[in-house]
């Protein structure tokens, strides 16, 4: 059971959480969507990137959604995973090693979209974490 009670807005358990200020929930609601869409990086490629993170973010909930899925990997994708994987264990304190490593694969603009995918996603793990949100169950 979640720390707080669910508001009566929001369509998810999680959207619930944050619906108990809706102007939050809102703007939390569209910057996700923009950023779950295929922008410069495929959606796949940051499902596997969300999937990831998830192994390590301390939510339940995002955790129950599943494991990266290496079959569907391609070089992007497991350059991108590789980055969120170095994010997680340096916490964000890359190298210029490691970020030279990946301007060597993505142009600015999908560098500057992977690390808005990857720190927007980890708010929204950690705030699953936080609140103790819990898979769903069937």
């Amino acid at each position: 059971m979640a720390r707080i009670n669910e508001s009566e807005f929001g369509e998810t358990p999680f959207q619930k959480l944050l619906g108990h200020n809706t102007d939050i929930l809102n703007g939390w609601n569209h910057l996700g969507e923009v950023l779950e869409k295929d922008l410069n990086l495929s959606s796949n490629l940051k499902e596997q990137v969300r999937r990831t993170l998830a192994q390590n973010n301390g939510c339940e909930y995002c955790k129950a959604k599943g494991k990266p899925e290496r079959h569907l990997f391609n070089e992007k994708i497991s350059i991108a995973v590789g980055f969120a994987e170095v994010f997680l264990k340096q916490k964000g304190n890359i190298s210029d090693i490691q970020f030279n490593m990946l301007k060597e694969y993505l142009s600015d603009a999908e560098i500057s979209e992977l690390t808005a995918y990857i720190t927007f996603t980890t708010a929204s793990q950690y705030f699953g974490a936080i609140l103790k949100l819990e898979a769903m169950t069937t």
